[in-house]
């Protein structure tokens, strides 16, 4: 349904937006620094399978908007727009704190696995940061929109999965000195900045 060259684009840009430092990427380096590799690994699955639920809500809902309005559409498109506009501001002026570690305490696989989920459905900006990602890389020529929905999500959970999976495995060996990196923040920073203007400027000239 969707070309080769825009689903690669698409996982491109997942990963890049994986990289750029927030509350999900910080919460697996600092579980892997703090327990290891593992229990990494299984935070990163939990918030994987959080992203799931988000992917079902917008792939439906989406689908039904677009399909229905026009002006729907363009409300939506931006809304988005400013959304990554904000999200651009907020990262250009992020400053580089650093990642704090908390206490080590002791929390089993499906702990582990739980506090994932819950910290991923329980953030709102998820799913509107979805619906203002996803439907760049949708065309209702192309078939039907909530299938090729629930292909990006699919893309998209799968680089997260990559991305955050290869922090938690770093993260174990390397935890306490990366989290420690200013630089590296604040260049990622500038990244994820320049990523959701990019994106904002595209969703603002998208035609239905």
């Amino acid at each position: 349904m969707i070309p080769l060259t825009a689903l690669l684009a698409f996982f491109g840009t997942s990963i890049l937006l994986g990289l750029a430092p927030g509350p999900d990427n910080i919460f697996v380096l600092t579980q892997s620094a703090l327990r290891g590799r593992g229990a990494g690994l299984l935070v990163t699955l939990g918030l994987c399978t959080g992203l799931v639920v988000h992917t079902l809500t917008v792939s439906f809902g989406v689908a039904a908007i677009f399909q229905a309005s026009t002006l729907a559409f363009t409300a939506l498109k931006l809304v988005g727009a400013c959304y990554l506009l904000y999200l651009a501001w907020q990262a250009f002026h992020a400053s580089a704190s650093g990642v704090h570690l908390g206490q080590r305490s002791s929390l089993g696989p499906w702990q582990l696995y739980r506090r994932g989920i819950i910290m991923n459905i329980t953030n709102p900006k998820v799913s509107i940061f979805f619906l203002a990602f996803l439907p760049q890389f949708a065309d209702p020529a192309r078939g039907s929109l909530t299938l090729q929905m629930m292909l990006l999500g699919g893309l998209f959970i799968l680089a997260t999965l990559l991305v955050f999976g290869a922090i938690a495995l770093l993260a174990g060996l390397l935890g306490q000195r990366l989290s420690q990196s200013a630089r590296a923040e604040r260049i990622m920073n500038r990244v994820a900045g320049t990523v959701f203007a990019g994106l904002a400027l595209k969703l603002a000239t998208t035609q239905r």
